[in-house]
């Protein structure tokens, strides 16, 4: 069911531990083309494209793309008890981590009168998308925008696909976590339809209700979203060009084959190219993390998907000689989630410098992360953890340098100016400061 990779006798100096454990195959040039056409028809036709794509996309026909706030209420009125009670503790939790995320502004006096702050600014206007074909992730709403709430983002729309069984609109548990969270503006638009309405709108004359153009589109997808992030990235920011998600298991001889067998089985849930990876130094662990699987994955109800995943090319076992070495494949391999099961589980996270998110633990598992933990699960995936982080409070901020000095403070620094300004050829640069340097000298009274 899942292949065995053996890295025991390799030389650490002369292998490519990220390239000795492969990934799926996701490659978003060769969906540009079809991805640009989208764009580009939603771009020019607005409303009308997005309408078509969802009869040839999702099987559905489109009256109103934006969902009515009565339909939200309805939906939330209608929500499972249990699953409120989740909801509702999964944002109580992210709130809280949020709010201890936020950035505060910072002043800095450098002399008397030449003062710089660093302001953090919320975005204005944050798009979020909620992908709905596989599973309906409603985790993904909270996770993209309590942050964004927290951060003071003004306005959030969001996007998650028509689905035909709903009459052509979102999930309704979506909707009810919308509900919950006060987002008003939510619209049945999948795949790269919606982020292109998200980068250039679809309002009008003939669509005065249409979606307005935002700053940020944040939220996973599949690689036609993650196509469509790429191609307005620049007019729109982004959040990331989310792959497939994965999982490596850290373990030693300590770990229990039950656990992280479910574990390997959890991720691989989501989708057949999902990554399932388990880098140990321990035969025992691994043949009984392979006899577990078998038993475990008979039992689930996505079986076929599962299997898939986990005998595909992204997903093993791999065999290292210590916990040393383990440490150093799976810090290249830079996991979107990494799970730690090792005798001294804390002692080897604090080691670990490239990982999404990282779970400590027999009692940490990713799905506590998916959901509960208080942390996000929205994560670098593909190996993008080795430059760029989760979405958090910071994603929805920018900073802006606010610049205050002086008469005085300007023309202590004036000559330094004038010099580098005249190194760099740009004698303008030095005259805007010379200009107001003897202006002040010429004042009456004023020995500046």
């Amino acid at each position: 069911m899942i292949r065995r990779i053996d890295l025991r006798a390799e030389d650490p100096d002369s292998v490519d531990y990220r390239a000795a454990v492969p990934r799926a195959d996701f490659d978003v040039e060769a969906a540009v083309p079809a991805v640009h056409a989208i764009c580009e028809a939603v771009r020019h036709r607005g409303l009308a494209a997005i309408r078509e794509y969802a009869a040839q996309f999702d099987g559905v026909t489109l009256a109103d793309v934006r969902v009515s706030s009565e339909a939200m209420v309805t939906a939330l009125e209608q929500l499972d008890p249990d699953v409120r009670a989740g909801l509702e503790e999964s944002i109580r939790r992210l709130r809280i981590t949020s709010e201890h995320e936020l950035e505060r502004d910072a002043t800095t006096e450098l002399a008397p009168g030449a003062r710089v702050t660093h302001r953090k600014v919320a975005m204005d206007r944050v798009g979020v998308y909620v992908p709905g074909g596989l599973a309906p992730l409603v985790s993904s709403v909270l996770m993209n925008v309590v942050p964004a709430q927290t951060a003071g983002v003004r306005e959030i729309a969001l996007a998650s696909p028509p689905q035909r069984e709903f009459d052509g609109s979102v999930h309704p548990t979506i909707l009810a976590a919308c509900a919950l969270l006060g987002v008003e503006e939510v619209y049945a638009v999948g795949g790269a339809q919606a982020i292109a309405m998200f980068a250039y709108g679809t309002e009008g004359p003939d669509a005065p209700d249409g979606c307005r153009p935002v700053d940020l589109v944040t939220g996973p997808g599949n690689i036609y979203v993650a196509t469509a992030k790429r191609l307005v990235r620049g007019r729109v920011g982004i959040d990331s060009e989310a792959g497939p998600t994965e999982i490596a298991i850290l373990a030693d001889d300590t770990a229990e084959a039950a656990y992280v067998a479910a574990d390997l089985i959890s991720q691989a849930e989501h989708d057949p190219i999902a990554a399932s990876v388990l880098v140990t130094d321990s035969e025992r662990l691994a043949t009984e993390v392979e006899t577990e699987l078998e038993r475990q994955v008979a039992a689930t109800k996505h079986t076929e998907r599962i299997t898939t995943a986990l005998a595909g090319e992204q997903s093993g076992i791999v065999l290292v000689r210590d916990v040393e070495q383990g440490i150093a494949v799976v810090d290249a391999y830079a996991a979107e989630h990494l799970e730690i099961h090792t005798a001294d589980a804390a002692s080897d996270a604090a080691r670990i410098r490239n990982a999404g998110a990282i779970f400590v633990g027999p009692h940490a598992p990713v799905s506590l992360g998916d959901y509960c933990a208080g942390s996000n699960h929205v994560l670098p995936t593909g190996g993008c953890a080795c430059h760029s982080s989760g979405l958090s409070v910071r994603a929805f901020t920018k900073s802006v340098h606010v610049v205050d000095y002086s008469a005085a403070a300007l023309a202590e620094v004036a000559h330094h100016v004038v010099a580098l300004a005249d190194a760099e050829d740009l004698p303008g640069h030095g005259a805007a400061v010379r200009v107001r340097t003897e202006a002040a000298r010429d004042l009456p009274g004023d020995d500046a």
